[in-house]
């Protein structure tokens, strides 16, 4: 297994590895929004990866998984507005309320599937962003500035620098629980429910606990993104719970690499990079991107991380189809 991921691995650790000297590169270029820009990508990609639980390994696609995300901003928004500026009791509101919001929408939108399940997911995003454009006392469409970053007592969010390292952190041990979770009895079952859920049942699984925990996890983690978002931008608006969001976190998963570990974190790099270098050749860059997303999707079956898993696969058939003849070779 080791060798057979020898080459997405290395991969993988190398964009690791990138990723940890961004602020040292940024400080010695001057700069700063290089520091801006990755940092955004990261949060962007752990709001994917959140997502990819459920979309990747559970085979839920939610089109309002943006709604967490803003619930997260606004959680930070909300109290600092007023004059609750400790980063702990910020996340913990943050965990909270998108563990609750998360319960409750997924108790009712898991009991359907398909079409039904996005469309109800995208209802309660719509529903949600509405209320908080209807809320005119705390800045209402027009969003809400947030003067005061996320105290944690020992480091404050108001860094550049510490905020980026605190999202890789983040990314990273996101990263790392999918990895672990995925591969335990409840990612199985997780998986085994996306493949075919009536078995699953005559197995004798309660198939609606373990996909409502996945989902609960998954509100949370993207909460914890909102988090991170509303510090990097010193800004919470209801335009962060809207369907495009949703949308663009789908195609960072699909692209990345649908069901990998690594996959929505490579999706979030190729996205908003591929968008950044276009966007200085033309206005009209969507024009550009988009064929581009549908190339790679209609040729790579697990995104582009999946080319490096797919190459992996290749060398190690070649592999295992010349090891005979060395054998026979050997005196």
């Amino acid at each position: 297994m080791m060798m057979r991921n020898k080459i997405s691995l290395g991969f993988a650790a190398l964009v690791v590895a990138l990723l940890l000297v961004v602020p040292v590169y940024a400080s010695w270029a001057g700069e700063p929004f290089a520091l801006t820009f990755m940092a955004r990508v990261l949060v962007f990609a752990l709001a994917a990866i959140s997502l990819n639980l459920i979309l990747g390994y559970g085979g839920m696609v939610s089109f309002g998984h943006a709604l967490y995300m803003g619930l997260g901003a606004y959680s930070v928004g909300l109290l600092a507005q007023h004059e609750v500026t400790n980063g702990w009791v910020q996340l913990g509101v943050t965990l909270a309320v998108c563990g609750a919001v998360g319960l409750l929408t997924g108790v009712i939108s898991l009991r359907t599937t398909g079409i039904a399940f996005i469309m109800i997911t995208l209802a309660f995003a719509q529903m949600f962003y509405y209320l908080f454009v209807s809320l005119k006392q705390y800045g209402g469409d027009d969003g809400l500035s947030i003067s005061a970053r996320s105290d944690f007592g020992l480091f404050t969010l108001a860094s550049p620098v510490t905020l980026y390292y605190t999202a890789l952190v983040l990314v990273l041990a996101a990263l790392f629980f999918t990895h672990r979770l995925v591969a335990a009895r409840f990612g199985m079952v997780l998986r085994g429910c996306r493949v075919n859920e009536r078995r699953m049942k005559a197995m004798g699984f309660h198939t609606l606990r373990y996909r409502l925990s996945a989902y609960v996890l998954s509100s949370m983690l993207c909460g914890l993104a909102g988090l991170l978002y509303a510090n990097l931008t010193g800004f919470a608006s209801p335009a962060y719970l809207a369907w495009t969001v949703s949308g663009e976190l789908i195609v960072m998963v699909v692209l990345g690499g649908m069901g990998t570990v690594f996959g929505p974190l490579a999706g979030a790099l190729v996205l908003l990079i591929s968008e950044e270098l276009l966007k200085a050749l033309t206005d009209h860059w969507m024009m550009i991107l988009g064929p581009l997303i549908v190339l790679v999707v209609l040729t790579a079956r697990r995104g582009v991380y999946g080319y490096l898993l797919d190459w992996d696969a290749w060398r190690e058939r070649k592999r295992v189809a010349v090891l005979p003849e060395s054998v026979e070779g050997q005196p």
